[in-house]
């Protein structure tokens, strides 16, 4: 049996930069661009029902690019943030942020929480924006909060399987990611959602995220929908399993 339509979707946005160089302007450039393609796919995925799009927006490795990068992205974030929440949360879309908000400014952070405010109460597409965000992080956090338990009584080490770990996972509450789009080429996953990408499907391009599309998501959709998801099965397996 075919995969179907992925019910969660990741994306890696590669590109921005490299797109800019090659038309020889500056970095931020394509960064902006970049924020148009976020809007396109936005809207593909609600339009294909998918229930949750998890995108990394900035990574906590980036803070070492240049300052005067980091800072155009940072007036970038907060601009998109003002200019397209209230079109968001009209259309029932839920913003969540994942990663080290507090390593923000208090005004960013500010505009994080009301956004996530604001849109709680939706129960349309999931957005989940992982900012300062970065997969072993994400591991370390969940394991200090079960040691943390663990010391204070709350919890049975011995009780810790994979299932309580993944509970202190970022998206605990979403369902599994089905399918990882990277933009940009380059063929690897750059500690990205290490947890939540153990048997999700990735596709990979070399479009820049900036001329991402809704023929190259359908492309990754369409290649998604032929692909049999076996969890460890054999193929036969997994076929009885899905009949």
């Amino acid at each position: 049996m075919n995969a179907g339509t992925p019910r969660h979707v990741a994306i890696i946005m590669d590109g921005n930069g490299r797109w800019a160089e090659q038309r020889r302007r500056p970095r931020l450039v394509g960064h902006r661009a970049g924020a148009r393609a976020v809007r396109d796919t936005i809207e593909f995925c609600i339009e294909h029902g998918v229930e949750a799009l998890t995108l990394f927006a900035f990574s906590s490795e980036n803070w070492g690019r240049p300052q005067e990068e980091v800072s155009g992205l940072m007036r970038l974030f907060l601009s998109v943030l003002d200019r397209e929440v209230d079109e968001l949360a009209r259309r029932g879309v839920r913003i969540r942020f994942i990663g080290e908000a507090q390593a923000f400014s208090p005004d960013i952070q500010k505009r994080m929480q009301a956004t996530e405010a604001l849109t709680a109460a939706n129960t349309g597409l999931t957005l989940v924006i992982a900012a300062n965000y970065g997969g072993r992080q994400d591991i370390a956090a969940a394991a200090r909060q079960l040691a943390t338990a663990a010391r204070d009584g709350r919890i049975d080490p011995a009780t810790i399987d994979e299932t309580v770990f993944a509970a202190h996972m970022a998206l605990a509450d979403l369902p599994a990611v089905d399918l990882c789009i990277r933009t940009g080429g380059d063929l690897r996953i750059s500690n990205f959602l290490l947890w939540q990408l153990a048997y999700a499907e990735l596709w990979f391009t070399p479009t820049l995220w900036p001329d991402m599309d809704a023929a190259t998501l359908q492309a990754a959709f369409d290649d998604f929908s032929r692909r049999q998801r076996r969890f460890g099965l054999t193929g036969a397996q997994a076929s009885r399993q899905q009949a």
